[in-house]
């Protein structure tokens, strides 16, 4: 039952993609917009009944410690979307002093936009590994690209992809216990 409830979920994690740029939305959005947004994006990766998964006390936080723009008359756009996808994404893994690490190093290298697709492309690419591994499918990791930073961030949202195997394997073994203790 455990496998093949594992099984199912690997063929989950292969359709679960983040919005690439072009795709968030162009206007300009409320905090609570901003909030329910980034919460329907992130769900599918982010499954944590113990936590919300952006609020805005933390967005006004991030803003307060500069790792996201101030808003524009309260209001938010694609480039406050994208940060807020990472950071929260990353914050699963990571402290928010190396998250603001890991974001000053890519956008040393590449346009805010050009970053954030990187980041989704990488996301997924490591979702697709996991749900390989799961299958029992062999994966090799090789260094494709030669910018070190870039190597940073594939390395952190590995970190997440591991960490959600992991809680996905104890949440099933508890199901299993709870089921045979009734």
């Amino acid at each position: 039952m455990e496998e093949k409830a594992l099984k199912e979920w690997a063929e989950v994690l292969k359709n679960i993609r983040l919005p690439y740029w072009e795709e968030l939305p162009e206007l300009e959005l409320y905090m609570d917009q901003v909030i329910t947004l980034v919460d329907r994006y992130l769900s599918p990766l982010i499954q944590n009944e113990k936590q919300t998964i952006l609020s805005s006390a933390m967005v006004n936080n991030y803003v307060k410690h500069k790792l996201v723009p101030p808003p524009v008359k309260k209001r938010y756009n694609r480039n406050h979307l994208a940060y807020l996808i990472a950071i929260t994404s990353l914050k699963q893994v990571f402290t928010i002093p190396d998250i603001n690490e890991l974001i000053r190093m890519q956008l040393s290298v590449n346009e805010p936009q050009e970053a954030y697709n990187n980041f989704c492309i990488v996301q997924e690419e490591a979702l697709s590994d996991i749900a390989k591994v799961i299958e029992g499918e062999t994966i090799t990791t090789t260094r494709t690209n030669k910018d070190v930073y870039y190597l940073a961030m594939k390395s952190a949202v590995a970190s997440l992809t591991q960490k959600m195997l992991a809680e996905k394997i104890i949440q099933l073994e508890k199901e299993k216990v709870g089921e045979n203790n009734e």
